[in-house]
């Protein structure tokens, strides 16, 4: 099958500082991928260079032809002096021919005729999804969508992506910090520190010894967002390919959202 995105030791350097390197994975058709990392890791960074907004260091990355890509951002930031309404923002898209189908969706209607600025987070997150949609993509890359959402706005959000995953076919690229949901909907999870430390399916990742290392706060049953320290080194696991280490210490004053 071929690939909608290939990444070969693509690396990113900013202002003499290493932001992540010689990262190498796909995306293919249908496939569901979740980044998972510590604050300041690079996995931002890394979508935006996916999606054009930062231009790799070194290294490759290839889209197929047939590839057609959504972006849904962690939130944009709007000149609150403007006033926008929903309706006007979305129609900024390039392409707002299916904006009626998306509309009902993503459960927006109510919404369009209000000012950008005062929507709730829950809104917010779904009118972001909504022009992501716009772009009629088969390969949706979400910088952590259910970031500030409650509980119950976490559940309906990522009820909404595993419908356009598994009954529309969409490929997701996702960086999330809800473990629940990496484990229960993804079929692949990648660590991120500046490197993949690991990667594999949820099943060997969850089970291994250095993922309860990394996250040993996370109970199966519940929905809980981690806090990454990342102080330790892989070892090889079953079915589980690990870097060579994983003992970059973090900086504190690393932007808290990458």
């Amino acid at each position: 099958m071929t690939a909608l995105l290939t990444l070969k030791n693509l690396s990113l350097s900013l202002n003499g500082r290493m932001i992540f390197e010689q990262i190498s994975f796909e995306i293919l058709k249908g496939d569901f991928v979740t980044i998972i990392g510590p604050n300041g890791a690079g996995k931002s960074s890394l979508l935006k260079t996916i999606v054009g907004l930062q231009k790799p260091t070194f290294g490759t990355l290839n889209r197929a032809p047939q590839t057609r890509i959504g972006y849904m951002p962690q939130r944009l930031s709007l000149n609150e002096m403007m006033p926008l309404t929903v309706e006007t923002f979305l129609k900024t898209s390039k392409d707002h021919s299916a904006l009626s189908t998306i509309i009902k969706q993503t459960s927006i209607e109510k919404l369009l005729k209000l000012s950008m600025h005062t929507l709730s987070g829950g809104e917010y997150q779904r009118v972001l999804l909504s022009r992501a949609l716009l772009q009629n993509p088969n390969l949706l890359i979400l910088d952590e969508p259910a970031q500030g959402l409650d509980v119950s706005g976490q559940n309906q959000f990522f009820h909404l992506i595993d419908h356009l995953h598994k009954d529309q076919g969409v490929a997701i690229l996702m960086v999330s910090h809800d473990l629940h949901f990496v484990h229960r909907a993804s079929q692949k999870v990648i660590c991120l520190n500046g490197h993949i430390c690991c990667i594999g399916k949820p099943d060997h990742v969850k089970s291994s010894k250095e993922y309860k290392d990394l996250f040993p706060h996370y109970v199966g049953s519940e929905v809980l967002p981690y806090h990454h320290t990342h102080d330790h080194t892989h070892d090889d696991i079953e079915e589980m390919t690990c870097g060579e280490s994983c003992t970059r210490s973090l900086n504190k004053e690393e932007e808290c959202h990458d």
